[in-house]
């Protein structure tokens, strides 16, 4: 019998851990799990958090949507509660304005390290900020009944947490820049079709697809999987040679451990 232990749940933000699998859930649905600053130091929390037994985090959504985006709230002259408005940050300098879009980034940013590999489960609308939050994963399982769309360019804003590098490395430049200037949106079907998505299946089979997933990531030894995930990712910025070596170093790692004989 396996344990759900929650480890936090906070500001729009809900961590639980049974064994080996982590799942992250947005669970404010009546908002379409619409995100804050409040929200992203959640999430950020919720990285540390991660006991070091995890290897597989599952993110999902509460409700009808994956998230909706960037709480509109934000575009307000008075902003969150406790929080500086869009405007304010822009009048500061930009340094400050810097340092402050760096502390959002960092909930997109542990998704992808290596000692874990993470899933994001998306149903209906994963918009702006929920976009570049799926994209943030490693992999994305969809819901027939998903809609992405990066809308920042069409508010005058850019994609600014995290989802631009993602973006062009799954689906090409030209594309890339196709998605987000027009902000129009993508359906199951397509997201499937240009690597978007991993798979897409009927709503009702989201969540048991996922688990599946997971299972088959956990049936192989966790530091081989470590191992290739490092080269996979580091891939994209090596020559050829450059990766040839790398390749040789991990196995070489491998080959040690797997005889008894790493340091």
């Amino acid at each position: 019998m396996t344990s759900l232990d929650s480890v936090l749940d906070k500001d729009g933000v809900r961590l639980t851990v049974e064994d080996a699998v982590a799942t992250v859930t947005l669970t404010n649905p009546a908002k379409r799990n619409a995100q804050s600053p409040a929200l992203w130091r959640a999430l950020a929390e919720a990285g540390r958090s991660l006991p070091g037994t995890v290897r597989v985090v599952v993110l999902r959504g509460e409700g009808k949507s994956f998230s909706a985006g960037l709480d509109r709230q934000a575009f307000t002259p008075e902003g969150f509660d406790g929080e500086p408005s869009f405007i304010d940050l822009a009048r500061g300098s930009d340094a400050e304005l810097d340092a402050v879009i760096a502390e959002y980034q960092e909930a997109f940013t542990w998704w992808r390290r290596n000692d874990i590999v993470s899933i994001a489960a998306v149903q209906g609308h994963a918009i702006g900020a929920g976009f570049q939050l799926a994209l943030s994963c490693d992999l994305r399982v969809v819901a027939q009944d998903v809609q992405f769309a990066m809308r920042e360019t069409s508010l005058g804003l850019v994609p600014d947490l995290t989802g631009t590098h993602p973006l062009v490395s799954l689906v090409g430049y030209a594309r890339a820049l196709e998605i987000c200037a027009t902000g129009r949106y993508i359906q199951a079907d397509e997201a499937e079709r240009i690597g978007l998505a991993n798979l897409a299946v009927p709503a009702e089979e989201l969540d048991a697809s996922v688990r599946d997933l997971a299972a088959a990531l956990l049936a192989a030894p966790r530091d081989a999987v470590i191992e290739t995930k490092a080269l996979l990712r580091g891939a994209p910025s090596r020559t050829y040679e450059d990766q040839r070596t790398a390749e040789r170093a991990a196995q070489a790692r491998r080959l040690r451990d797997l005889a008894g004989l790493a340091d």
